[in-house]
């Protein structure tokens, strides 16, 4: 009989825990589909035709956008390491790929939880994988920052503006990631109540550490702009001039600004945001069309790349976990 409250309590957590994956799943759901229904209300708005679109290029453009985001799932990896858990390869990259898709629902804080959420277990912590997260994205985020001010400032100097944003971002959100400011900053919010433990896992996070990622995420950086490249390219009919590899650094400007300026309004997927910085950059030398058409189209190539990669490691991971039949 005493069982029964117990068997009871654990039916309870399992229900709960159900109906909170379900809900996390909704809104993620919901996200997708509103930016897909925007994307293509945008581009009728466009009389954009598919028929004008080079596939192949297309194609390549998915391939190299999941490229490019493959050295920040390495970076969180190994800071997971840094601060003392024990993810497999098979379970990080499965986190991060999947908790990606919480981008597309406001405030984007279902990132922090899909991606916490798949990770944790007896090896990893759930406080700890939560600052894994932070100090990831926050890298990448300053990084991108610096390679837009970066071009920028070398070529493209009558945007002062966009220079100065540029700057005041990369210092913004890269000058938390400074080990002792996050260090400080994680023992203010309280984690140490969460996990007595915490501060021998932030001494993991150093300027070594630090180093690794920026030098990850300029390879991804520069991946991420070969990607809206290849998406231009996959456009070419509808450009006012021709898409050449000489344009390729004012591109990963354009992708990199885009991508961060849309990280830092919180709105689902940087909606309307991504779209104005990648119009003001390549308006001038390709037509403003064009570069309407590119913004959306690049959005939802990065996108169906996700669900698509994030369908396979789901399924990848349901198989591997299933019981083996005699």
């Amino acid at each position: 009989m005493s069982s029964d409250p117990a068997s009871n309590k654990t039916r309870l957590i399992r229900l709960v825990k159900l109906a909170f994956r379900l809900l996390v799943l909704t809104l993620v759901g919901v996200g997708i589909w509103h930016t897909v229904q925007k994307a293509l209300v945008e581009l009728r708005a466009q009389q954009f035709s598919w028929r004008q679109v080079q596939w192949i290029w297309l194609v390549l453009s998915a391939v190299v956008y999941l490229a490019a985001t493959a050295p920040c799932w390495l970076f969180w990896h190994r800071t997971l390491r840094a601060m003392g858990q024990d993810p497999s390869w098979r379970e990080s990259l499965r986190a991060y790929y999947i908790g990606h898709l919480g981008k597309y629902f406001p405030g984007k804080a279902l990132v922090v939880v899909i991606r916490s959420g798949l990770i944790r277990g007896p090896r990893v912590d759930t406080s700890i994988a939560v600052a894994a997260v932070f100090v990831e994205t926050l890298t990448m985020m300053a990084v991108g920052a610096f390679v837009a001010a970066a071009i920028i400032g070398g070529l493209l100097r009558e945007q002062t503006w966009l220079l100065a944003l540029s700057v005041g971002m990369m210092i913004c959100i890269g000058g938390p990631t400074a080990p002792p400011i996050f260090r400080r900053l994680v023992r203010l919010v309280g984690v140490r109540k969460v996990n007595p433990d915490i501060d021998q896992a932030l001494a993991g996070i150093d300027s070594r550490l630090m180093a690794f990622g920026w030098s990850l995420n300029l390879v991804g950086w520069m991946l991420m702009g070969l990607s809206l490249w290849l998406t231009l390219r996959a456009l070419s009919t509808t450009t006012a001039v021709p898409v050449e590899l000489n344009q390729l650094p004012r591109v990963t400007c354009c992708a990199a600004l885009a991508m961060v300026a849309g990280f830092v309004s919180l709105l689902p997927g940087g909606l309307v945001v991504r779209e104005y910085v990648v119009m003001t950059l390549l308006a001038t030398p390709f037509g403003v069309g064009a570069a309407a058409i590119c913004a959306i189209v690049s959005r939802l190539v990065g996108l169906l790349a996700e669900l698509l990669f994030g369908a396979i490691l789901y399924a990848g991971k349901r198989s591997a976990s299933a019981p083996p039949t005699a």
